[in-house]
């Protein structure tokens, strides 16, 4: 008997309103790897990523995480998300608290830890993200790559089992991007699982082991980073591609 897979998404569907987003999406994630959505905006990326953590209930479907069913009781959706760690276009940091303090907070408020051993964890995890000398930086005296670094270290303080990428980059002038992606791509090498939404089909191409490509709200394909990449795509996946590369 197979492992069930640690991510399963199942004929999910989305509307808002008359607006059907989603559209019988269904793809799984095993542990341990990283999977990169793609496509032309509006295709329904973000809302699916929002989905998986039910900042978004779907409209029907099926989200299973670790073998459980997430969907069914949305009162523990705050219980799901401290397992499940999201970064999102916009840094979202507390303006009022330098790095370490952002970094701190959501240990202290939500898994009990003392105030030194939160400051322990937020100083590990600036080493880990790159930036030890930024520890006691107002966001505002950081660079918007710095800024996107203290919102990883962030998330993997509350040590999720998943990690949500939604645009990590799109909000960073080109010479930053780099520095984020490379943390990223770490931490996938680190065994990670992740889902990412980005357009940067470098790191996809680097990091990811699968990629999804969408349209309109639904999943097109599903191949892995080798295949998708080697051309043994669709020809509406191929056209995505070759304008995104060119």
């Amino acid at each position: 008997m197979t492992n069930p897979a640690f991510l399963e998404v199942t004929g999910v569907n989305k509307s808002f309103g008359p607006l059907q987003v989603l559209k019988e999406c269904s793809f799984s994630v095993n542990k341990g790897e990283t999977v990169v959505l793609i496509g032309p905006s509006g295709s329904g990326k973000s809302t699916l990523l929002r989905c998986i953590n039910l900042l978004e209930p779907p409209s029907d479907g099926s989200i299973r995480f670790q073998g459980k069913e997430i969907t069914e009781d949305l009162r523990n959706a705050d219980k799901l998300r401290a397992q499940i760690g999201m970064v999102f276009q916009n840094f979202e940091l507390f303006q009022h608290l330098n790095a370490v303090e952002n970094i701190m907070l959501a240990p202290m408020k939500v898994l009990g830890y003392s105030r030194h051993d939160a400051h322990d964890l937020a100083v590990e995890l600036l080493k880990k993200v790159h930036i030890p000398d930024r520890a006691d930086h107002l966001p505002d005296e950081l660079s918007g790559g710095q800024q996107q670094r203290v919102a990883i270290a962030r998330a993997l303080a509350m040590k999720p089992k998943l990690m949500l990428y939604d645009e990590p980059t799109s909000a960073l002038d080109p010479e930053m991007i780099r520095e984020v992606l490379d943390v990223m791509t770490e931490l996938s090498a680190d065994g990670m699982t992740s889902v990412c939404v980005t357009h940067e089909m470098g790191f996809a191409r680097r990091a990811a082991d699968r990629i999804i490509f969408m349209e309109q709200g639904s999943i097109i394909e599903n191949a892995s980073s080798d295949v998708f990449f080697g051309g043994e795509v669709s020809p509406r996946a191929q056209q995505f591609l070759n304008q995104i590369l060119h």
